[in-house]
């Protein structure tokens, strides 16, 4: 596996992605009006060219890397205007931990469990959050940043449970209360769908290209 500094390096040398154009957005009803799940996201994604980054694994951050990476290279090639421009990065499987906060990092020994270190010690933080102590020509590959520039994370609800139950096994809570206080270590931003493969099929029927990103 490659470390973050290595793929950064790659994108430093150059590293392309081809092209992609949306296609065209199929309607969908408006969703039950007792549905539990903020759909709102939908009514945001808009502009001539949309991707959708489908990400189940962590592999050093690739799939947030590679939706940054989308809208930095049209920009470049095409001189896109970012408003024109729509990037949905779906969080699910095994990469769940990425949208946990650095507490929960910390708590939950996640790198340490994933193998991901920070420097030369298992991470205690969550390192795909934030841009901190980063290069400054590298501040644009975070969570917080993508998603502060306008990206979509969304993450899967059925691979949410894999946190649920670290909450509940540690802290002996029972499965409401666990979620409950897993609830409070997700990103702000980031949106829960009932699952990752919902939320990449929704994406693309809002005209999303689809990209395996990680």
């Amino acid at each position: 596996m490659p470390s973050r500094r290595s793929f950064l390096g790659l994108l430093g040398a150059g590293a392309a992605l081809p092209a992609l154009t949306a296609r065209e957005a199929v309607a969908h009803p408006a969703p039950r009006a007792d549905v539990k799940w903020d759909m709102s996201w939908v009514d945001r994604i808009g502009g001539s060219f949309r991707a959708v980054f489908d990400t189940p694994e962590i592999n050093d951050g690739a799939g947030m890397f590679r939706a940054v990476m989308w809208r930095e290279q049209y920009k470049e090639v095409y001189g896109t205007d970012p408003a024109e421009m729509s990037a949905v990065l779906v969080i699910r499987h095994a990469a769940l931990p990425m949208v946990m906060s650095d507490a929960f990092w910390d708590r939950y020994q996640i790198g340490k469990a994933r193998k991901i270190k920070d420097g030369k010690d298992w991470a205690r933080r969550n390192p795909y959050r934030s841009s901190d102590g980063m290069p400054k020509q590298w501040a644009m590959y975070s969570l917080e940043a993508f998603r502060d520039s306008g990206g979509t994370i969304l993450a899967c609800n059925l691979a949410f449970g894999q946190m649920v139950s670290l909450v509940a096994q540690k802290e002996k809570l029972k499965q409401a209360e666990a979620r409950t206080e897993a609830l409070r270590h997700l990103l702000p931003g980031v949106t829960l769908m009932p699952s990752g493969i919902f939320a990449v099929a929704r994406a693309q029927a809002a005209g999303c290209v689809f990209v395996a990103a990680a």
